[in-house]
């Protein structure tokens, strides 16, 4: 207890009143956009990275696979760990991490185990960044922090994703460096977060008792029928939307015959804007009493995937893939929301987000491995791309007629 109060008095006073004009709340949306924007430049980095050594094609996607693991083997343990610490201390790990990984490269380190580094850095930061919300804002504006931290986030992505593959196509060398900056600078920003004291500080780090109860949550959102779905639905989003990302930068050079870096970033940037209105249509049209209305556009999905793969048009790829995004957002967005509701009714929030985590991760590792497979057998690129947007609306085709049913009951 004595421990506790010097600790409390050390703490400075943060006024929750203060909200969304707190200099904490503009320190957290500053580094998010930074890390963010890092984040998805890194990849066309990494993977021009990875053209320039000839690397064979199998190898781009098994960068996301090096990212995802960490998610997956730590899920239990990195929720405790950022509630263990100040969450702004966390986050600025997660982010020194994250910049040792780029700095490895321009060093000479392999890109795979180096972007390994950055999914482990990402992995410590994700629970941190969520959690300290409800530490710097009150409840009322809750929703509000949230959705300026999504807003940046988007940004971020379209920024990232198209600078990193314009700079990448000038110079590997350099868009690693700018990468390593952003980091630092995340890392910079991190520090204007007030030390507020740890929301469950440990006596001890019990992995056992840790691995228990993470197991606990697990099996009690999964028994619940609407988080069940949620949990199914959500990684059935992210296993495709991962592997649609590289089957871009495949595609990209068979059909449109185009071979830089930065046509396939820019196409990943169509599909974020169309996310964007999709988030937007959804918060509209789809509540939650209503969620089952999420399982259109999820099917809609898959039919857009197929639709494109006999696309030999630029312009024609990017308002399909506009469309795609704008389907995946309303998607995911109200699952997103029915995990949250089922989360704070059950486990609560911060073991929802950590076994989302270990589902939508697992996900992403698995599929995204069956499709490096895929490409190591040297299957073609566009019959590749329709069997992908069937097996997107067979997944959906499948969750839908078990949620209508009634089989999760």
């Amino acid at each position: 207890m004595t421990h506790a109060s010097q600790g409390d008095s050390r703490t400075p006073h943060v006024d929750r009143r203060d909200g969304l004009a707190s200099w904490g709340m503009v320190s957290v949306l500053g580094a998010q956009f930074l890390s963010a924007l890092a984040d998805n430049a890194l990849l066309f980095a990494a993977i021009a990275a990875l053209k320039a050594d000839t690397a064979p094609a199998w190898t781009t996607p098994l960068l996301q696979d090096f990212f995802v693991v960490s998610y997956v083997l730590l899920a239990p343990w990195v929720g405790p760990f950022a509630d263990a610490l100040p969450k702004g201390w966390v986050m600025m790990i997660g982010n020194l991490i994250k910049l040792c990984g780029a700095v490895l490269v321009l060093v000479g380190v392999h890109p795979l185990p180096a972007y390994g580094l950055v999914g482990l850095g990402a992995a410590l930061y994700s629970p941190a960044k969520y959690g300290i919300l409800s530490e710097l804002v009150p409840a009322g504006k809750l929703v509000k922090a949230n959705g300026l931290i999504e807003g940046s986030t988007i940004v971020a992505i379209l920024m990232g994703t198209i600078a990193g593959g314009i700079i990448a196509d000038h110079s590997v060398r350099l868009a690693f460096v700018s990468v390593a900056v952003c980091y630092l600078l995340a890392a910079l920003a991190n520090l204007g977060i007030p030390r507020l004291p740890p929301a469950h500080p440990m006596s001890e780090f019990d992995l056992r008792s840790i691995l228990r109860d993470f197991s606990d949550a697990v099996r009690m959102f999964w028994r619940a029928r609407d988080s069940r779905f949620g949990l199914l639905g959500a990684s059935l989003f992210w296993g495709a939307g991962s592997t649609l990302r590289f089957l871009l930068v495949a595609w990209v050079p068979v059909a449109l015959h185009i071979s830089d870096t930065q046509t396939p970033a820019k196409l990943n940037a169509a599909v974020a804007i169309g996310v964007a209105v999709g988030a937007a249509l959804a918060a509209r049209h789809i509540s939650l009493p209503r969620i089952n209305r999420v399982l259109v556009p999820g099917f809609l999905m898959g039919v857009l995937v197929a639709l494109l793969a006999p696309l030999q048009s630029l312009p024609a790829a990017a308002l399909l893939l506009v469309l795609l995004g704008a389907a995946s957002g309303m998607f995911i967005v109200p699952i997103n929301a029915l995990l949250q509701e089922c989360g704070h009714a059950t486990i609560g929030a911060g073991h929802a987000v950590a076994v989302l985590n270990l589902f939508v991760n697992l996900s992403m590792l698995i599929t995204v491995a069956l499709y490096t497979a895929v490409t190591h057998a040297g299957a073609p690129v566009v019959p590749t791309a329709y069997g992908f947007g069937i097996v997107i609306m067979v997944g959906i085709a499948a969750l839908g007629v078990w949620r209508l049913r009634g089989a999760g009951r």
